[in-house]
């Protein structure tokens, strides 16, 4: 078995995705390049694995500016963080749509997660103020298994 092309990019989104989760554990921030470059890589990474500019690439343009516009909407409501709404487009740029959504279920599974845990040790903790989820790391977690489930290349079926 040997790997691919598009399997190393893959193995490249899944170190920006960690790097993400990490700074955004430590600092609450993901920066606005570590997003470009997830975005960015995505063209190149579209060019190797031969996707089609109609209607693969429009679709994909179109649903990161959609989910975009959503999530942006959450962060308006102070719901959200910036950088965690600019990391979400720029993975979906990377996925075709039912790897999207399977992205999408386990980042909100693993955000519901992340939360509740947050809260249960801030109950433990009287004076601790209230807890700012990272939800860079969800939304890792849900890149991240994309790419383990090879979903990255591959249609869900």
């Amino acid at each position: 078995m040997s790997i691919q092309l598009p399997d190393l990019f893959g193995i490249l989104l899944a170190v920006l995705l960690l790097m993400a989760a990490w700074t955004d554990i430590r600092t609450r921030t993901i920066s606005n390049e570590l997003n470009a470059a997830i975005a960015l890589l995505a063209v190149a990474f579209w060019w190797v694995a031969g996707e089609a500019l109609w209607p693969d690439i429009a679709v994909r343009i179109g649903i990161a500016l959609l989910l975009f516009a959503v999530f942006a909407g959450l962060f308006m409501l102070k719901m959200m963080g910036g950088g965690d709404v600019k990391m979400i487009a720029a993975l979906a740029l990377w996925l075709p749509f039912q790897a999207l959504m399977v992205m999408l279920i386990v980042m909100a599974l693993a955000g519901g997660a992340i939360t509740v845990f947050l809260l249960i040790r801030q109950r433990w903790r009287p004076n601790a103020e209230r807890p700012e989820v990272p939800y860079g790391v969800a939304i890792a977690i849900g890149g991240l298994w994309v790419i383990a489930n090879g979903l990255l290349t591959t249609s869900v079926a």
